[in-house]
């Protein structure tokens, strides 16, 4: 029996949620499509496009997503103690910016005018159902799913549904759930083996952060503390407050190193803009996440049952994972939860929220 969505998740409270949205069986998302002989391969830009659209005007964190050729995968943090700090004419703006009534000639949204804002803002009712909407991850995807299936039907000349039903949700409880469901997500071109390496693999969060830490590593050194250069009164481009800043791939993503540890506490609002908050996503820098995909993909890679006890991540080590579970979550995370996953200890606790059940994990079986 399906679960209503409000038993998993709740837009008015702090939540991270794993969603898997399938294509159709005859469709492909991807790749070269059998039926039509077509590649296209081109969607994955256009939907990564759409996510980080999406990103600069909800209240919700994107931890981690990849793009397959018949599902995608997000990971989705809601942040309604960020919508709560909009006024009224954000809620509304943003919300037009989402869902405009008038588009530039680009195609871009047009700024909503005083009156498209009052439509919003001057009825208290609806104000308050779109700022839960800002928050709400069923909101997220049925805009998302909405447009990828319009525009790929456009491309197609057809009608219809391109998804399978509902998305499947599952609520992320602790830490450890979390590193283990965005590990498991961005190694997901490695598992189907579509791609053998991190950077190889096309339109998943991994290969953006990869990028953005390439460019954050070209980077010329600042100069010595009180070395004189050419022309100090005037300031290099990338300082001048007046021009706008070049932002690096990742910047609609949450950064990795979860610095705040108070948990879901703290709403550290975005600087840049591109996304809802600036809060990380686990206690590891981007460096050495990008090292513990790296070591996990390569025994995936190589068909492995394990780490040997040489190849065991000092990271690993430092958080307290048992590495063959480590192992078992980045490979089969999707068959060892269903509604909610994490520690022994979380999922004793764990309780849907509205009918109070006690959350059980299917059997968990590891492929023969």
């Amino acid at each position: 029996m399906r679960s209503a969505r409000a038993d998993i998740y709740r837009p008015d409270e702090v939540a991270t949620v794993h969603t898997i949205a399938t294509i159709v069986r005859k469709y492909f998302l991807l790749g070269d499509d059998a039926l039509t002989r077509k590649d296209h391969s081109h969607r994955g830009l256009w939907i990564t496009k759409q996510i980080e659209e999406q990103a600069q005007y909800f209240g919700i964190d994107v931890l981690g997503h990849a793009i397959m050729s018949n599902h995608f995968h997000s990971v989705l943090r809601s942040r309604p103690d960020i919508v709560q700090e909009w006024d009224d004419t954000e809620v509304a703006r943003r919300w037009m910016l989402m869902c405009p009534k008038r588009k530039n000639k680009d195609k871009t949204p047009a700024e909503p005018n005083e009156k498209e804002l009052d439509a919003i803002r001057t009825k208290p009712e609806k104000l308050k159902e779109i700022r839960l909407r800002l928050s709400d991850i069923s909101w997220w995807m049925r805009i998302l799913c909405q447009r990828v299936a319009k525009r790929a039907n456009l491309e197609l000349q057809e009608t219809g549904r391109l998804f399978n039903g509902r998305f499947k949700a599952v609520r992320l409880l602790d830490d450890e759930a979390i590193l283990a469901c965005v590990s498991y997500v961005d190694l997901n071109p490695i598992r189907a083996q579509v791609a053998q390496t991190l950077e190889a693999s096309q339109y998943t969060s991994v290969a953006q952060r990869i990028a953005a830490l390439k460019q954050e590593l070209a980077k010329p050194e600042p100069p010595p503390e009180g070395t004189q250069t050419e022309s100090p009164q005037f300031p290099a481009p990338s300082e001048d407050p007046a021009l706008p800043q070049r932002l690096l791939p990742d910047a609609y993503l949450a950064p990795i190193e979860l610095i705040d540890e108070r948990g879901s506490q703290g709403s550290k609002p975005s600087k840049t803009k591109k996304r809802c908050s600036d809060k990380g996503v686990v206690p590891l820098s981007s460096m050495n996440y990008i090292q513990l995909l790296d070591a996990t993909a390569r025994i995936i890679r190589e068909g492995k049952k394990g780490f040997t006890p040489e190849e065991v991540p000092p990271v690993l080590e430092r958080l307290g994972l048992d590495p063959e579970r480590w192992i078992d979550y980045t490979t089969h995370f999707s068959r060892m939860f269903s509604l909610a996953a994490g520690s022994v200890r979380s999922m004793k606790e764990a309780r849907t929220l509205v009918t109070q059940r006690q959350i059980y994990c299917p059997r968990f079986q590891r492929p023969s």
